[in-house]
């Protein structure tokens, strides 16, 4: 949200700018719903199935094989995705809301990519990873397609549209690649399987999602102030 000046007068009042434009909440809702079947299909699939799945034996050997040429970056990715240049990346983000007094948007950094994480670490994979001893989703591909999922909401329609549109789609495809990058790093190490890499996708998008939605929707019920009357003769 952001203060704006109000139209009758030269008071201010509480002005909730949505994360989401009206036209893309429901494109959000799509893919929130979809995020969600996919993650549960996987964990059904998971679950009731036995090693080895024909999804992770399809794409676990050529992951490896395509990525097993640059050891060094298999060396580099997986430290991107743990805990503390996690933390950095969303601190990062939520100090550049905060700095555009943009505050649902330092709320969407602060809260989404800890809570996908949570869920991820504390619920999914003990839940559902554990009952056939498998990390599923991956935290290192929930973090990152968390964080860059936050960063896709975020610059979709910023206040201030200092940035050329192209230049903001720009960043948005360098988060999703480093993502992705990052989550294959982890099956080609064999860290991770492929399905846990896509749980971890879906997850991390999923959470995103559901708090810019909550936010916009909770900002839009938030009552704006009177604004201040003309002083006279002005």
């Amino acid at each position: 949200m952001r203060w704006g000046r109000s139209r009758s007068g030269s008071g201010r009042e509480l002005a909730p700018r949505p994360l989401l434009p009206g036209p893309l909440r429901l494109a959000a809702a799509a893919l929130l719903a979809a995020c969600v079947a996919v993650t549960a299909v996987l964990g059904v699939h998971i679950v009731g199935s036995a090693l080895p799945r024909w999804l992770d034996s399809a794409f676990d050997p050529r992951i490896q094989s395509a990525l097993g040429r640059f050891p060094s970056l298999l060396n580099v990715l997986p430290d991107v995705g743990t805990l503390g240049p996690v933390a950095l990346m969303t601190l990062a983000l939520v100090l550049a809301c905060l700095a555009s007094h943009r505050w649902t948007g330092a709320a969407l950094a602060a809260v989404a990519v800890p809570a996908a994480t949570g869920l991820t670490e504390y619920v999914l994979k003990p839940y559902v990873g554990a009952a056939i001893g498998q990390s599923f989703p991956s935290g290192h591909a929930t973090s990152m397609f968390a964080l860059a999922a936050s960063c896709a909401v975020l610059l979709v329609d910023p206040p201030r549209r200092q940035v050329p549109r192209a230049v903001r789609l720009l960043l948005v495809v360098m988060a999703l690649l480093l993502a992705t990058a990052v989550a294959a790093a982890m099956v080609a190490t064999g860290a991770h399987q492929f399905t846990d890499a896509v749980g971890g996708a879906t997850v991390g998008t999923a959470v995103v999602l559901a708090c810019a939605l909550t936010l916009d929707l909770a900002a839009g019920r938030l009552p704006r102030e009177p604004a201040a009357p003309p002083l006279p003769g002005g």
